[in-house]
């Protein structure tokens, strides 16, 4: 009697350890699309948001976050480059276009106050190391997808507390 629970306790354990196998392998076939953010180290020689602002003319730019139009409010949560001479593109909907240098200053300064968090440069790499461009953002985890035509799809950034706040 004792043996036969014994031999059904081990099989059970042996279905219940391929379940979690399957689940594992099913997750990580799932996420072969996905992208990655990497942080940037900070010292000398090393990019930093400076140098994207000043050669913000090399990438296509845009931030996240609310945006009242008719009162000229802006509540950005990060700013996105996209560079112009390589055959990669960054898309999303959630995100609006910086047209000039003065507003992408402006945005990159009010990242801390609106969000209260430090913000950091990263890269935005694809599910196989390849280059996208930069983000620049201080909270929050970051959802970035391969679409089927090869562009890396960014999904609307977290904000803090999980409300809408315009400061």
């Amino acid at each position: 009697m004792y043996k036969k629970n014994i031999g059904k306790m081990n099989k059970h354990r042996f279905l219940i350890m391929l379940l979690i196998v399957l689940i594992l392998y099913g997750c990580s076939i799932s996420l072969k699309n996905y992208g990655k953010v990497k942080m940037l180290p900070k010292g000398p020689g090393k990019m930093t948001i400076q140098d994207l602002i000043d050669n913000w003319e090399d990438y296509d730019i845009y931030f996240a976050g609310s945006f009242a139009r008719y009162y000229g409010v802006r509540s950005p949560l990060g700013v996105m480059f996209d560079p112009k001479n390589n055959d990669t593109t960054l898309v999303g909907d959630m995100w609006e276009k910086v047209r000039d240098q003065k507003t992408l200053i402006e945005i990159t300064q009010m990242i801390y106050p609106n969000t209260q968090y430090e913000p950091w440069l990263n890269e935005i790499l694809g599910p196989d190391g390849r280059f996208y461009g930069y983000l620049y953002y201080s909270y929050g985890m970051v959802v970035l997808k391969l679409t089927d035509d090869g562009k890396m799809y960014v999904y609307d950034l977290e904000e803090p507390g999980g409300g809408y706040s315009l400061f």
